[in-house]
């Protein structure tokens, strides 16, 4: 049974895919529908590894902590543990919804999609 939060998440990912002629929130919404047991993690080390300063980053599943982020970047994920957001932000990143990166970046355009 998939959660009413997360139904709506999708709802507004697919509405904004449309209005927006923008795939990847689409594709978002596909990863929020998911099982949870097919969801993937990621450690901040190799988020660090992946991307460079003053990135866009959006990680469909669990963001763990394990690592350190030698640089800022602004990350909307599903789900993140209390460690891994305390580092992101200790880098001088943030963390924001999915809401406010529709609105920040309603094309996708400059979004980093990991996973």
């Amino acid at each position: 049974m998939t959660n009413q939060v997360v139904i709506r998440m999708a709802s507004d990912l697919r509405k904004a895919s449309v209005a927006n002629d923008a795939p990847i929130w689409r594709k978002l919404a596909e990863y929020a529908l998911k099982p949870s047991i097919a969801r993937r993690d990621i450690n901040v080390n190799r988020i660090n590894e992946l991307t460079k300063e003053n990135d866009t980053v959006v990680f469909p599943g669990k963001v763990l902590g394990t690592g350190a982020i030698s640089h800022k970047i602004t990350l909307c994920t599903f789900s993140i543990s209390n460690a891994a957001a305390a580092k992101v932000l200790a880098s001088g990143g943030k963390l924001i919804s999915h809401s406010d990166l529709i609105k920040q970046n309603p094309t996708g355009k400059g979004v980093v999609l990991l996973g």
